[in-house]
């Protein structure tokens, strides 16, 4: 346990930026399973679940929560899921 008084409010701050980092993972994942459970069936739907995901992916990499090339690789694969089974389902 930290001793120093600007050790104590480092360990205050820190407490609150991993719980505000948790809950920005927790909501990406969320906008990630709604498009993983529309994109097959709905896929008006799941445009628009990506039209939410998209932007949300691209803050969190802006803040830090995740790395900008794993949000990169996120939107990259997620649009191309959304390509193929609008493909698939037009064929």
């Amino acid at each position: 346990m930290a001793n120093h008084k600007s050790a104590l409010k480092r360990n205050r701050q820190s407490i609150v930026r991993r719980e505000k980092n948790r809950q920005a993972k927790a909501a990406l994942r969320t906008l990630v399973k709604k498009f993983n459970a529309t994109v097959t069936r709905e896929p008006e739907a799941a445009k628009e679940a990506l039209a939410q995901a998209v932007p949300a992916i691209a803050k969190a990499a802006s803040k830090g929560i995740i790395h900008k090339n794993a949000a990169s690789r996120k939107i990259s694969r997620l649009s191309k899921r959304l390509h193929k089974s609008s493909t698939a389902q037009g064929a």
